[in-house]
């Protein structure tokens, strides 16, 4: 007992010393977009600035977060997905994937993945779970996807469909070669009948100003990331079917009836099943 309490102390130790709050970090700033308060000083100050060229910024967090929802809701409902693995997890908020599955089907079984300390700490978060179902949280890079899968495979079947979804997380590989790779490695490992679920930020709605404010982020410190047009965002769902809409802003993904004409965002989204 008492080596597993070192050990553990040990971790939590290492954990809080890769905390940079000196450093900005995307999810941290995601966070103080959509309101939140995991964040810090620098993530306001550089959340504030990127906002200087693109205002509508916030927007595209939210509807960003209202298509994972959706997306979730269909294919654990018209779909029947009852395994998801949640790649680029993000800070804990609102409906995350495991709460909008299992209101669904109390049985669904999500895994949750992500490598950033401050989601490590608010892992407890996402491993809630009903009793018939299943959460988990697993430190693997996206770079990875071999890491990924192992250990996915321990709360996952992956004889069976899973939903692999990737929000915002792709836009931090910057060859998109290697980001097409990465999403047919994951493929790979899954059987027919299973989804892709992607959403990524672009080029296609505000391209100048966005390209501004992602050159002003890639000279922070912080981890770098890309911006895809239209075209190169496709490619990463070369091996599965599109559903309706296809490839579209997020915020124009299937939404919710009766609500008011959705105003494009920055982020486009997909969903594909492979057949």
């Amino acid at each position: 007992m008492a080596d597993d309490t070192t050990a553990a102390g040990d971790e939590g130790i290492a954990r809080v010393a890769r905390l940079r709050t000196d450093v900005s970090h995307s999810a941290r700033i995601w966070n103080y977009w959509l309101g939140g308060k995991d964040h810090y000083p620098v993530d306001e100050e550089v959340g504030d600035q990127i906002l200087g060229f693109v205002p509508a910024l916030p927007r595209s967090a939210v509807a960003d977060r209202a298509f994972l929802s959706r997306a979730v809701r269909h294919l654990a409902g018209q779909e029947g997905i009852r395994q998801f693995l949640d790649i680029g997890t993000g800070l804990p908020t609102a409906d995350n994937t495991h709460e909008v599955a299992q209101r669904v089907d109390p049985s669904c079984r999500i895994v949750y993945v992500d490598n950033d300390p401050l989601v490590l700490t608010h892992a407890h978060a996402l491993l809630t779970s009903t009793r018939e179902g299943g959460t988990d949280y697993i430190e693997a890079d996206v770079q990875d996807p071999e890491k990924i899968i192992r250990g996915a495979a321990e709360t996952l079947d992956f004889d069976r469909p899973v939903a692999i979804t990737m929000l915002g997380i792709l836009n931090f590989v910057m060859d998109t070669d290697e980001a097409v790779s990465i999403v047919h490695r994951l493929l790979d490992a899954v059987p027919a009948g299973s989804h892709l679920v992607i959403s990524h930020p672009t080029t296609e709605v505000d391209g100048e100003a966005m390209t501004q404010a992602v050159e002003y982020w890639n000279s922070q410190g912080s981890a770098l990331m890309t911006l895809r047009s239209r075209a190169d965002l496709s490619r990463l769902f070369d091996r599965v079917d599109l559903l309706e809409p296809g490839l579209v802003s997020c915020s124009r993904w299937r939404p919710e009836p009766g609500t008011a004409e959705p105003v494009e965002v920055t982020h486009f989204g997909g969903v594909g099943r492979k057949g």
